[in-house]
């Protein structure tokens, strides 16, 4: 899978977990974060490309995806973050 359209299927299952994703510049790193009562998934946008898949998707990785339908090469991407629980 190119890494747009698993960055699209990434941002569509952290919709799906009620998550919002914020791109912006800055001298931070990223990850997820809840900023008045509301989850966040924070990503670098001067920051390589693999860099904000990888953050995203150790987000989504924490959480339990146990229950939800993710495309087979995006489950696949997931389980390569040790947290996956999937």
């Amino acid at each position: 899978m190119k890494p747009e359209a698993l960055f699209q299927e990434l941002e569509e299952l952290a919709g799906r977990l009620g998550l919002s994703i914020v791109v912006d510049r800055g001298s931070f790193r990223g990850g997820s974060c809840i900023l008045e009562g509301e989850k966040l998934i924070v990503l670098n946008k001067s920051a390589p490309q693999e860099q904000r898949l990888s953050l995203l998707a150790q987000a989504l990785a924490s959480r339990n995806l146990q229950d939800l339908f993710i495309k087979p090469a995006v489950r696949a991407y997931l389980e390569n973050y040790h947290d996956f629980k999937a």
